[in-house]
């Protein structure tokens, strides 16, 4: 681990505190992840912004890299793709649940909570990727779940085999089962050892008990845990159903904010770090500085994908735009949910043109773009599997070589996707035009100009325009975005102080301006489906 000389002895004294601590709590309670952690602060080499300033990338591990030819993805494979993920100008990664878990796929149902999942490697692996990650200027987020664990972890099976047991009260445990109860996965009671228990998601996957502090507690010394080893922040999975009070009020109830603003305290006693909240149905509240302080904007990338199809600005994108915190927000036009779309290749039915106006407009709007790993090669889907979620969590396309680049194993432990001979980085490297280095060029964009990160956004259009035209405004810096959504050549007039001259091409490179015209008054004249960036000059 990379620690500062001159504080090297008394964060090594804290971290063996620390170790010995957790230990002890382990002999006394014969569960794995169980005692107290105290808290060993490290200096984090990332700048104080990195995370709103930065664009990052949602990465599985199992579908990302395979180092050691067992045909699955690893941290040490992760690891030796860092010096791509710095080239496309990524400054954060966001790992999905590298824990030990009894599905051994996507890893929400964690069997282990200070444990990394032995497919992926060990602990000093994990310590390793975070170094070098650092290294060059990315933090890394992992994603924790406190809403339930796996129903293979110690402390459920121990609650689950006796109401005597010392964490009977860490689950939520019912005599009989309770009448009127349907969430979106269906009737949430499950039965089990003559009574009944609460798992919202599965019965693979029962829900903690927060109201108990004792479980809070272990959470928040888990979280410590991994915060001591230099980790940058955290997903929180699930956070709209942490606590439920009653049949109608199981979602979305007050007492999630509370627990999150703790966990917001504790973060912020790291210092630089980072949380974001996973709140499908009613996103906004979780993104406030009295709950979670940064949750992903779902719903936007829907209004963002129909603007684009219908070749026009939705009112539904605009009117979100507007009434949504989305500066505090995670945005995004997919991820490892089927529910919050299909891979973007299959959305667009192989339409690259608006594909690519897709990903300019997440990237150039408000919030922390999440990029959902492959999106930038047009990564297609796997079959066959069980079920959608894993279709579009296939493996990464690296070359045209056998097995994509992703294994030397004969058998990958899912099927490559369907494109991965045509879209593969080692292909979209060779292409100009590729939608590899359209990402690139408009994140590169996104570092350079602070405007484009964190300045106040400006409708210039309304509903129903061919065009999308806003400024992004920050510290005496303009920039001008224009998006044209028709599949036709589109105008607009725009009232904008600087006159036509005034305004210099950013993006794509080499492009010709499209304004013509006097300041207060300026005409726009766009090719189908045409992207460009200006910026003012004084």
């Amino acid at each position: 681990m990379a620690l500062l000389p001159r504080r090297a002895g008394t964060v090594l004294l804290g971290w063996l505190l620390a170790l010995l601590a957790a230990s002890a709590g382990v002999q006394a309670a014969g569960i794995p992840d169980l005692g107290p952690v105290p808290v060993v602060k490290r200096d984090s080499p990332l700048p104080a912004d990195w995370a709103r300033s930065g664009v990052f990338m949602e990465i599985l591990v199992r579908a990302y890299q395979d180092s050691d030819g067992d045909g699955i993805g690893d941290l040490n494979g992760l690891t030796s793709r860092l010096d791509y993920l710095q080239s496309l100008g990524v400054r954060g990664l966001w790992l999905m649940p590298i824990f030990k878990s009894e599905d051994r796929d996507h890893g929400y149902a964690v069997a282990n909570y200070r444990e990394i999942e032995p497919d992926y490697g060990t602990l000093a692996d994990f310590d390793r990727l975070i170094a070098e990650a650092h290294k060059r200027g990315i933090g890394v987020i992992v994603d924790y779940v406190m809403n339930h664990s796996a129903s293979g972890h110690p402390l459920f099976e121990s609650a689950y085999d006796s109401r005597k047991s010392p964490y009977a009260d860490w689950y939520i445990f019912s005599e009989d089962k309770p009448k009127g109860w349907n969430t979106f996965a269906g009737e949430p009671w499950r039965e089990g050892n003559q009574r009944w228990y609460y798992a919202v998601f599965d019965p693979q996957m029962p829900d903690f008990n927060l109201r108990n502090p004792k479980v809070v507690d272990f959470h928040l010394d888990n979280l410590r845990f991994w915060l001591n080893r230099g980790v940058d922040g955290f997903r929180f999975d699930a956070v709209g159903v942490l606590f439920e009070n009653s049949a109608i009020a199981w979602e979305n109830q007050p007492e999630n904010h509370v627990l999150l603003k703790r966990v917001q305290d504790l973060l912020d006693d790291y210092g630089k770090r980072y949380m974001v909240c996973e709140a499908p149905s009613d996103p906004a509240p979780f993104a406030q500085p009295d709950s979670c302080g940064a949750a992903f904007g779902f719903g936007l990338q829907k209004h963002i994908i129909a603007s684009v199809k219908l070749g026009r600005l939705r009112a539904d994108l605009l009117y979100n735009l507007e009434k949504l915190p989305v500066a505090r927000m995670g945005t995004l036009l997919a991820n490892h949910d089927f529910f919050a779309g299909a891979r973007l290749m299959r959305q667009f039915a192989g339409d690259e043109k608006s594909y690519k106006l897709a990903a300019a407009t997440l990237l150039t709007l408000p919030g922390t773009p999440f990029l959902y790993y492959g999106e930038e090669i047009g990564l297609g889907e796997s079959a066959p599997v069980a079920h959608d979620d894993q279709a579009i969590r296939g493996p990464m396309a690296w070359s045209a070589e056998p097995q994509g680049g992703f294994t030397r194993a004969a058998q990958p432990f899912r099927p490559l996707v369907s494109n991965w001979k045509t879209h593969n980085v080692a292909t979209a490297e060779k292409q100009p035009g590729s939608l590899l280095n359209w990402y690139r060029g408009l994140i590169a964009l996104r570092n350079a100009e602070p405007a484009l990160a964190l300045g106040r956004f400006t409708p210039l259009t309304t509903r129903d325009a061919p065009i999308f035209a806003f400024t992004r405004q920050h510290e005496g810096s303009t920039l001008l975005v224009l998006i044209n959504y028709a599949y036709r050549e589109a105008n607009a007039t725009l009232a904008l102080a600087p006159a036509a001259a005034q305004w210099q091409v950013q993006f794509p490179a080499g492009a010709a301006s499209v304004l013509a015209g006097q300041a207060g008054q300026l005409q726009v004249r766009m090719a189908p489906q045409q992207v460009l960036v200006l910026k003012a000059q004084p």
